[in-house]
């Protein structure tokens, strides 16, 4: 009998140990956000840096692990850093905009608490107030597949993180001012790749070998082409989908877009121009890297290889052939065309029109009419309080009004596990390009003029791409479907900056009256994270979190490795 309950506690408390091993890996960061001067474009200017670094470091990770990243608030005002196309489940707590987190005071910190759940690819993360994006505080994130995950293409020889971007010579204060002050920006002077300006960067490769480039427009406001003189690009990942591979002498990302390219260094062995050159301005602006063969006879030469410059047709029929792999695997070892998206019935349609005009003599930019103005309380602390006056259900409509501009919090309320149709009409003569925080939407359909009921006849229900932002050309629109089986307050807003600062953004109420955790992680009470000095907003943001039950320093303790 003594021998049986021996074995017995033997055998629960080996099966306990399992269960306790088996949660997904922990990774820790610690960074520490500082002003810094930086010359990216020859002039000094005062930059944001994390650790000392601008670009900030690349975060590592792989699908469904937990990233705990704590962030010293070092400047001299508020901060917050989002993560772009991180969905962050069940946990808009966690997404870094005004609207979810509470701002780091001067001289705080805040502890973010991520899982990069059922996710791969290629990403980025940026600072989300006060314009500090045209400062700095950027930098990529990459989530590999698991081990036992197929990847369709062989691993590459190496793997390097790109990021592209216009940039000002102006500091971000000069051109918050101008902002606040009810004026437009300028065009901006240059491009940066990696932090560089013309020049600036380079990228070191063996003959014969291929390698990865996980390339993100971090900028401001311009869509930049992207290409390598004499080199072709295989496009194969898209914001976290795996791609048809589809051969391109050079490719279009638009502001706040990522993507993942192969090329192989098969070209005689010496340097080779990197362009990137905005699209749709005039002048065009171009910045150049390095490609530098280990065996390299000689230093770069000839004129930079051609782009596209203003041609949309160009950009569009590229865009439409941007495909989804339907037989390899995602996060999981099933083929991403196992979800068959066409066949779903949607259950509403939205339509969002942007816009420009003035308020009060002042520039401003609106969705179907409404330009956004933040609350002073943030709208998922008021959306689980029930603090009321902070925002109104209804606030935006679902369709354009043809009204005025005018300025409100806008919310607009959708269901939980809805699955439904957003179109983005743009009836201006520029580019837009739009993000959705905390999901991937499958991109069904664009073309230029008015969207009408019979536009969807044109519609790809078979293999469309799935991502988080897209462009819409000028005088055109676009279409996207959306499975809504993420809880939360979202951020749908332009990755044009200025017009994003300036009121053209809402947030998507994705709701339920369920309390399980299943759904919201804000049922539970418990945060493991230290405990901040009383204040309301704070208190928010120590009940929002993810919550895990065992504290953060004996998780540091448990772990293998501890990343700073």
């Amino acid at each position: 009998m003594r021998l049986h309950l021996s074995v017995a506690l033997i055998c629960a408390t080996v099966s306990l140990f399992a269960i306790a091993r088996a949660e997904d890996p922990y990774r820790f960061f610690t960074w520490n956000v500082t002003y810094g001067d930086i010359f990216p474009l020859g002039v000094r200017q005062t930059g944001i840096l994390i650790n000392g670094q601008f670009p900030g470091p690349d975060i590592h990770s792989v699908t469904n692990d937990n990233l705990i990243i704590n962030v010293f608030n070092s400047l001299d005002e508020p901060f917050l850093i989002s993560w772009n196309g991180i969905q962050n489940r069940r946990n808009s707590y966690e997404d870094g905009v005004f609207g979810t987190t509470c701002p780091i005071p001067p001289g705080k910190n805040f502890t973010y608490i991520l899982q990069v759940k059922d996710q791969i690819g290629s990403f980025y993360y940026f600072p989300s107030l006060g314009f500090h994006k045209a400062a700095g505080g950027f930098g990529g994130i990459r989530i590999l597949s698991r081990p036992r995950i197929p990847v369709p293409f062989p691993d590459p020889a190496g793997d390097y993180t790109v990021l592209i971007g216009d940039w000002y010579k102006s500091n971000h204060t000069d051109l918050r001012a101008q902002l606040d002050g009810g004026k437009t920006l300028p065009l901006p002077d240059g491009i940066l790749i990696n932090g560089r300006g013309p020049g600036g960067a380079s990228f070191n490769v063996e003959q014969g070998k291929t390698y990865r480039l996980r390339i993100s427009n971090v900028g401001l406001q311009n869509s930049l082409n992207f290409r390598i003189q004499n080199h072709r690009l295989k496009l194969v990942e898209v914001e976290g989908t795996h791609t048809l591979q589809t051969t391109y002498s050079s490719i279009d990302l638009h502001v706040g877009q990522s993507m993942s390219v192969l090329f192989t260094a098969d070209q005689p062995a010496k340097d080779y121009y990197i362009v990137v050159s905005s699209r749709f301005t005039t002048p065009v602006l171009t910045s150049t890297a390095t490609l530098r063969y280990s065996n390299s006879a000689g230093p770069v030469s000839g004129p930079l290889p051609g782009g596209p410059t203003i041609e949309i047709d160009w950009s569009l029929n590229q865009a439409r052939s941007i495909r989804k792999n339907l037989t390899a695997s995602g996060p999981r070892p099933n083929p991403q065309g196992s979800y068959h998206y066409g066949l779903i019935n949607t259950t509403r349609t939205i339509i969002l029109s942007n816009s420009a005009g003035q308020v009060n003599g002042k520039q401003r930019y609106a969705v179907n009419s409404v330009s956004f103005v933040p609350a002073d309380t943030p709208l998922k602390l008021a959306d689980f309080f029930k603090i009321d006056g902070v925002y109104r259900i209804g606030s935006i409509s679902d369709k354009p009004t043809g009204g005025g501009i005018y300025l409100d919090t806008s919310v607009m309320n959708t269901d939980y596990r809805a699955f439904i149709e957003i179109v983005f009409q743009n009836d201006e003569d520029i580019v837009q390009s739009w993000h959705l925080s905390g999901y991937n939407f499958f991109l069904v359909g664009m073309d230029g003029g008015q969207w009408t009921p019979d536009s969807r006849n044109g519609y790809n229900l078979r293999d469309a791409v799935s991502r988080c932002t897209t462009q819409v050309y000028p005088k055109s629109w676009t279409a996207v479907y959306v499975a809504l089986d993420n809880v939360g307050m979202w951020n749908l807003r332009s990755e044009n900056w200025a017009r994003q600062y300036l009121g053209q953004q809402f947030y998507l109420r994705v709701f339920t009256t369920s309390t399980s955790l299943r759904d919201d992680v804000e049922q539970k009470s418990e945060d493991p994270r230290p405990k901040p000095k009383p204040c309301f907003c704070y208190l928010f943001c120590v009940l929002g979190g993810i919550r895990i039950s065992i504290s953060l320093k004996r998780r540091a303790q448990d772990q293998a490795f501890y990343v700073h």
